[in-house]
């Protein structure tokens, strides 16, 4: 992975309390897994940030690498990888994930 992708990576974790990288955007998901967290993230009512991996071929792999996972969507709160769809939708369930997102950083 580039210096700038993993710069780019960095700020836009750094800059938003809650994004998801993801295929496609918050108002248009272009994959059902990605469209699960939207739709879970709506229900916790937070306010979130989304990165569409389909228009930068380079930020797409380089999430890969930063976080060590090898899918997407994957979920960041308050700098702290989360996880991708099933730990996501799991901790949603179990309480967790409103812990993660009324913590601050």
């Amino acid at each position: 992975m580039s210096e700038e992708a993993t710069t780019r990576i960095k700020g836009l974790i750094e800059a938003n309390k809650v994004v998801l990288f993801m295929k496609g955007s918050k108002s248009f998901p272009q994959c059902g897994f990605s469209n699960t967290l939207v739709n879970v993230l709506k229900k916790e009512g937070v306010p979130f940030e989304t990165v569409n991996v389909l228009s930068d071929p380079e930020i797409r792999q380089g999430i890969k690498d930063f976080s060590n996972w090898p899918t997407i969507p994957q979920l960041y709160v308050n700098g702290k990888f989360l996880g991708g769809c099933d730990i996501v939708t799991e901790m949603h369930q179990n309480g967790e994930l409103a812990k993660e997102l009324a913590s601050e950083k």
